[in-house]
């Protein structure tokens, strides 16, 4: 059957203290492989507050139980309580899930700074906002990332030629339906192959046509269940890693017993050997259940 590559966002700093381990624990209880992305610099989620002027904003709050997810320390970081230093907190957890052999990447720096302000900034601040990550990547680590995914799916033509300028071997930045190489208006390439999220989010579907944490991984198995397709599936630390994780547990059962094999991005990279992949454009675009706009995947 087909691969299914599990792309583990870690927005904040109690989604890496307490999700990531929790992540760990079941990915390798069943097998699975995964690429962990982390934010590495402060958690300022507070300030997301300001995203309640963003269309469609409200309506996802009222279905996914922010507060109840969150927890209300984290919703007061960088507005009433400072902001933690994410990568320098919790150095020793982000080594332990390189030490039990995942693949890691850099998720963002700052999370709430870079999904709010990218696309009002030029190629310059994104990749200064990109370089602090992978320099703390590096010190944390080791090692320089060679793997990146966007906070928020927020990326633009400029992000991917940091991403080059950066050393990124790969990246899943934004939403699709299949690997491509990004090229901008000339037609030349301008980042590293993207793996986009092919799957919808627990986030993007709970409570839309009578989803519920009981019932949603049904319609995932659905999706995967009548198609022999490689996908990406984006889970969140704090989701997935902490109050959902039961269903995400239930989706890797699943998943499993429909012969899918579960891998990191790294993984899928390698078992397209050495594949020619399309040519792509980023754009801005929508997607059902999340709101604002995100970078999704277009015809060259």
């Amino acid at each position: 059957m087909a691969r299914i590559a599990l792309k583990v966002d870690v927005d904040t700093w109690r989604g890496t203290r307490e999700g990531v381990p929790a992540l760990v624990k079941s990915l390798l209880a069943a097998g699975a492989g995964a690429t962990f992305l982390f934010s590495l610099g402060p958690d300022h989620t507070g300030r997301a507050i300001f995203r309640v002027f963003r269309p469609g904003f409200l309506g996802k709050v009222s279905r996914t139980s922010v507060l109840e997810h969150y927890g209300l320390r984290t919703l007061l970081h960088g507005v009433l309580l400072p902001g933690p230093d994410i990568g320098r907190r919790e150095a020793d957890t982000l080594r332990s899930v390189r030490d039990a052999g995942f693949e890691l990447g850099v998720h963002c720096w700052d999370h709430v700074r870079w999904q709010d302000q990218l696309l009002k900034h030029d190629a310059a601040w994104a990749l200064e906002q990109m370089r602090r990550a992978a320099q703390r990547h590096a010190e944390v680590f080791g090692a320089p990332p060679r793997v990146h995914g966007a906070a928020g799916w927020q990326f633009d033509d400029g992000a991917a030629r940091a991403e080059t300028e950066l050393g990124i071997a790969l990246a899943s930045d934004t939403r699709g339906s299949h690997p491509f190489v990004p090229v901008g208006e000339d037609g030349r390439v301008i980042g590293p192959p993207q793996y986009p999220t092919t799957l919808p989010t627990l986030d993007e579907l709970i409570g839309i046509d009578g989803m519920t944490p009981d019932n949603v991984h049904e319609h995932l198995l659905a999706i995967t269940g009548r198609s022999d397709r490689d996908q990406v599936y984006t889970l969140h630390a704090e989701l997935e890693g902490m109050r959902l994780l039961p269903v995400f547990e239930r989706l890797i059962a699943g998943w499993r017993s429909q012969g899918h094999t579960l891998v990191s991005l790294g993984a899928l990279h390698e078992a397209l050997g050495g594949r020619t992949l399309p040519r792509g454009r980023i754009a801005q675009g929508s997607v059902a259940g999340r709101s604002g706009l995100l970078a999704v995947q277009t015809a060259a």
